[in-house]
């Protein structure tokens, strides 16, 4: 239970390094391209720092396909928060349908058949 709590720990703080890289330049929409790039690289370093040992430890106790799944649903929690007190975006009822289906999906894949 340790590991995948420290997993879930480390993948978090990996996603929310991966959210900036990919997404925190669209504030920045007048910066050159180039920029941005290099910033998001920057930044994506130290997300690689965080998911390799989240992935190494994680994988002494889940499969590949059960590290995945947590890493989405991390993903989803991160960018949701993210795009409303960030990119100040609305978290409409058809996002949080989708997510619904997609914590079904985590039930379907961890439960044993």
């Amino acid at each position: 239970m340790k590991s995948i709590l420290t997993t879930v720990f480390l993948l978090t703080i990996s996603n929310i390094f991966m959210t900036f890289a990919w997404y925190g330049h669209l504030k920045f929409k007048q910066e050159a391209i180039w920029k941005v790039m290099i910033v998001s690289w920057l930044i994506a370093f130290f997300e690689y720092c965080f998911m390799v040992p989240a992935n190494r430890i994680g994988s002494n106790t889940l499969s590949g396909f059960q590290l995945k799944t947590i890493q989405e649903v991390i993903t989803l929690v991160v960018f949701s928060a993210f795009s409303v007190l960030y990119l100040k975006e609305k978290l409409q009822w058809n996002y949080l349908v989708g997510f619904a289906l997609i914590v079904l999906a985590v039930f379907v894949i961890f439960k044993k058949w």
